[in-house]
Formats: C-alpha cells, sequence, structure tokens
C-alpha cells in the first residue's frame, strides 16, 4: 500500500537509473524515453556535464538565503537577458510559479502607475499555465477548477478567434498570456503573423503580452524561444522545464517596463534562485543555447517531422494530423490515444498525452538520429496492431 495520494494515476513502472535518452527500470527493461519528464530532462538522463556540475557544487554551497547575493544567480540571469529581449530575471522552482509571478509582475505593473482597475489576464480557453489556484483559473479548464471554489481576475477566449479576444478586451484587461505552442492543449502552434498581431493590439490598448515559454522555451522548438522567428518581443516571458536539464527552476523574464514595479517585498521565494539550481542553470544556458545545438536541434525535428508524416500516409485511417514544432511534437489520432499510448509502453517507447486525442513527443534535445528510427519504428507497429 501507498501512502502516496491519489492525485496522480501513476502506471506501475519505477526506474532505477537512465542514460541518455533511455531509461532502465526496476524490473530492468530498456525504454526509449520520448517525453523526457514532460519536456525537461533536455540533455537526456545523467549528461556528464550536469552531473559533473551538480557534484561540484554541491561540495561548496547548496542553499543561501535571497537576502543576500547569490553569484550563480546573477551569472544566469546575465546569461538569459544577453540571449532574449529580457531585461531582468526573478527566478523560482517551477513553471507554475513562474507563470504565478507573470500574472503578479502584469497586475502590479499597472498597479504601479496608478491603474488600479487594471487586473484581468485574458487566456486562451483551455491552455495550460500551471496547477496553482490562480494558474488553474487562468488556463480556463473547467475539469482543472472544480471543486476548487473560484479566483478571478481571468477572461478567456478561444484559440484562433480573434473576433472573440478583441470583444474580450475591456477597460480592466491588464494582459494577454498565452503559450507560444500550447502543450497540454494539443501541440497547437500560434502562427508568427498572430503573434505580431497580438504585440500591435496590445500595443494599441496599451496593455501587456505574456507568452508562456514554459514548455515551449529552452531551445525545445529549435530556436531559443519559440516566438523568435516572429521578432515579437513580448513584456513578460515565464520559463521553467528545460532549464534546469531535469532540476527544479522556474523563472519570469521581464523587460526593464514592467520590472520597475517589481520593489523589494512586492515577491519572494525561499529556494528560487538557489546556488546548486544556478550552478545546473548555467551549465544548461551553456549547452543548449549555442548555434550548433539549436541547428542540431532543427535537424533533428525535420528529420523527425518527415518520417512521422509518411507514416501518417502510411495510416491515414488512424493519423489525422502530425503537429508542433521542433521536438515538440503531436501525433494527433482520430480516436482517443488511450490504447495507443498503452500499446507504445508495451513496446517499451515513452510518450504522454495531450488534448484532442494528441500523443505527444518530447525526446531530449540532443536526441540521435538511431533513436529516432527506433520510435518511428515503434509507432509504425502499434498503428499496424491498431488497423
Amino acid at each position: 500500500m501507498s501512502n502516496l495520494a491519489k492525485n496522480y494515476n501513476r502506471k506501475k513502472i519505477s526506474f532505477s537509473y537512465g542514460k541518455g535518452s533511455y531509461l532502465f527500470s526496476t524490473d530492468r527493461k530498456k525504454y526509449l524515453d520520448m517525453m523526457s519528464g514532460i519536456a525537461v530532462n533536455s540533455l537526456g538522463h545523467a549528461h556528464p556535464k550536469l552531473v559533473k556540475t551538480i557534484r561540484d557544487q554541491s561540495k561548496k554551497l547548496w542553499h543561501v538565503s535571497n537576502a543576500f547575493q547569490i553569484p550563480e544567480g546573477e551569472k544566469l540571469a546575465k546569461k538569459l537577458c544577453q540571449k532574449t529581449f529580457a531585461d531582468y530575471v526573478i527566478f523560482q522552482n517551477s513553471g507554475a510559479e513562474a507563470t504565478e509571478a507573470a500574472i503578479k509582475v502584469a497586475r502590479r505593473y499597472f498597479y504601479s502607475i496608478g491603474k488600479l482597475n487594471k487586473t484581468r489576464i485574458l487566456c486562451i480557453k483551455n491552455s495550460f499555465h500551471g496547477r496553482t489556484l490562480a494558474t488553474i483559473f487562468a488556463s480556463g479548464s473547467k475539469k482543472m477548477t472544480q471543486g476548487f471554489g473560484h479566483v478571478g481576475g481571468f477572461d478567456h477566449f478561444d484559440f484562433g478567434n480573434h473576433k472573440s479576444l478583441k470583444k474580450k478586451i475591456t477597460k480592466n484587461t491588464a494582459a494577454i498570456m498565452v503559450e507560444t505552442i500550447m502543450g497540454e492543449g494539443g501541440i497547437k502552434v500560434i502562427p508568427d503573423w498572430c503573434l505580431k498581431e497580438l504585440r500591435k493590439l496590445c500595443d494599441k490598448k496599451k496593455i501587456l503580452l505574456i507568452l508562456d515559454e514554459v514548455q515551449c522555451g529552452i531551445s525545445r522548438s529549435g530556436d531559443f524561444f519559440a516566438f523568435e522567428k516572429s521578432k515579437v518581443k513580448p513584456d513578460i516571458v515565464p520559463i521553467a522545464k528545460g532549464i534546469g536539464g531535469g532540476f527544479p527552476i522556474g523563472a519570469v523574464l521581464m523587460n526593464k517596463k514592467v520590472a520597475k514595479s517589481m520593489t523589494p517585498g512586492t515577491h519572494g521565494s525561499t529556494f528560487g534562485g538557489n546556488p546548486l539550481a544556478m550552478a545546473v542553470g548555467n551549465t544548461v544556458m551553456d549547452i543548449v543555447s549555442t548555434k550548433k545545438f539549436l541547428n542540431n536541434v532543427k535537424k533533428s525535428s525535420k528529420y523527425f517531422f518527415l518520417k512521422l508524416n509518411k507514416l501518417k500516409k502510411k495510416y491515414p485511417s488512424i493519423i489525422k494530423e502530425i503537429r508542433g514544432k521542433g521536438l515538440l511534437i503531436g501525433i494527433q489520432l482520430h480516436t482517443d490515444q488511450t490504447k495507443f499510448i498503452k500499446k507504445l509502453i508495451d513496446k517499451q517507447l515513452l510518450t504522454i498525452r495531450a488534448a484532442e486525442n494528441v500523443v505527444r513527443i518530447l525526446p531530449p534535445l540532443n536526441v540521435k538520429k538511431n533513436e529516432i528510427d527506433l520510435a518511428i519504428k515503434i509507432i509504425d507497429k502499434v498503428c499496424s496492431e491498431i488497423k
């Protein structure tokens, strides 16, 4: 009997260790990991440079309070700002915390300029921004919010419905917050032209643009941020998952305009920005932000999509659409994906579900070509069995 609460419907598999793109179960089976802890293990399992960084830093310093300067955090914040639109960073421990902080920053900005009524955040209905009380209501999902009372301050529009979006902006709207690529919502990419229009709309209405890159950021799209190709500059961007390579790190990135409102006492975190996490983040950043690494992600992505689209043509009655960008990939099926995912697991390929009958594929960003080939072979086999 487990003493863990039943808030997860866990598979009856446990792992003893991992190496690269593979996980090894306690019953000695080898699984190809194409979910990476849900886009977290950006460099796979037990990456030697991350192992060394954790070992070296753990001998020096794990945790000190944010009442003191933390050089490792200063270093990572500088790297993030030099690489992106941002001028300032606040470190957290997770994506939900980072998104929660993004909401606070947006509201605090308008408070600081005397516009106390501008507190509402406009989001896509059935999106995903985390599991805190505020972020579940930001997501606009009845399923997630059921039984948790009510947290106000959020309005919603349907994905792709620009008329609805414009109508929902009121005098009380502070910001529009969207995932650049919706992950849990079914691997739906917001096109570059749409991001540009969002920026124009926010400028026109004098509100803020928050682009949630918790899942799609940190090189997963083939660019460091998924919005980069659009040339859009957001005001606020929450990140997490891949930046720690498996170690819990979150952050909210901000431009100078909004960051001015975050004065001492407006936000805090006991563990956010601790030396051990920051040391890991610096190592991950040094690897995944290079042009060579990003080009390899693009190359792997192109190959993966080519192979998956061939399977779509081969099994049109099973596969409806191949979605995504970079190594954030979705296979949309015509029917519920539960049986499909179970068959993949039975053949030792790990994936995870998303909305709209989507099988999510989130391999490590340094996945090898032969590992992609093995994944394709297993997916092909499952399609043939279901057919």
